[in-house]
């Protein structure tokens, strides 16, 4: 009986007659309701003003192969954005894996290492994006030599998610139940293979929820691209070519101000990339989700 009224209490409705008996309970609810609504308003009237702004400034000028100061052509900068987002992942993704493997699974618990490498990710995650430009012009370009090009500015974009692939693996990876690894273990597996085979692809889905926030957080960047990678609006030959990314273009435009209309035809076009995206890792996951099931 105590198990049923539980339950109902959990439930939507059990939590209303709960709360309707309850004047402070029914007030949480309501705050929590309207913080709910808020924040969905919030995403509406971003992404509608968006919409509204810069639908009817698409035009196939904008999508031109090469840019001219008549068109204001995005494509190079779109191409650039995706050249630089896949670096930056292929490089930052098996880094930030390897190393929350290491943190949750060969690390001594309380040692001052793993605790040195905490301290490290959550200070990298704090840092402003300006600092990491700065850092990634001084170093990459001009320590380095590599000039302005879409190699220091994926660098620096690898230096900056890092942080945050390392924290939400790490969570994926404390979250695996500890019965899996025992199960695998006493098959006969050893750590390795129970690491590949059990443990990660189970913990796939909360990987690829890091992934997708690194993604975004790339694509959508600037400060730390404008300085190392350039604001050159070519189409570029190889990663040691200066380029703009789509956002440091939009934000170029809008800085210009007589290209305002265009900026925000960008910003559509930049939000559908981003929401594509998005919608391509999560199918991912699902699909990796149902191979496992």
């Amino acid at each position: 009986m105590n198990n049923r009224n539980t339950k109902k209490n959990k439930s939507p409705g059990g939590f209303l007659r709960y709360a309707g008996r309850h004047p402070l309970a029914a007030a949480v609810a309501a705050l929590v309701w309207l913080a709910a609504l808020l924040v969905m308003a919030a995403l509406v009237f971003l992404v509608g003003f968006i919409v509204i702004k810069g639908v009817r400034h698409l035009s196939p000028e904008l999508f031109s192969w090469n840019y001219t100061t008549d068109n204001v052509s995005l494509m190079p900068a779109l191409i650039n954005t995706l050249i630089i987002t896949a670096t930056a992942l292929l490089i930052a993704v098996p880094l930030g894996i390897f190393a929350a493997v290491y943190l949750v699974e060969y690390a001594k618990k309380g040692s001052r290492m793993v605790g040195l490498i905490r301290i490290t990710t959550e200070t990298l995650q704090g840092i402003p994006s300006i600092i990491y430009g700065l850092f990634g012009l001084l170093f990459f370009c001009t320590a380095l030599k590599w000039r302005y090009s879409l190699l220091a500015g994926s660098m620096t974009l690898v230096i900056m998610i890092l942080p945050l692939v390392i924290r939400t693996t790490e969570e994926a990876l404390i979250s695996v139940p500890d019965a899996y690894r025992e199960a695998s273990f006493g098959l006969g597996a050893g750590k390795l293979r129970t690491i590949f085979r059990v443990v990660l692809p189970t913990a796939i889905p909360g990987i690829l929820s890091g992934v997708v926030l690194a993604t975004g957080r790339i694509v959508g960047e600037t400060a730390a691209v404008l300085y190392p990678a350039g604001t050159a609006t070519k189409m570029v030959s190889s990663l040691m070519d200066s380029g703009r990314s789509l956002a440091v273009h939009m934000y170029v435009l809008s800085t210009e101000g007589i290209y305002m209309d265009q900026a925000y035809a960008t910003a559509v076009v930049l939000l559908a990339v981003v929401l594509a995206l998005n919608a391509l890792s999560t199918a991912c996951a699902r699909s990796l989700m149902k191979r496992q099931g």
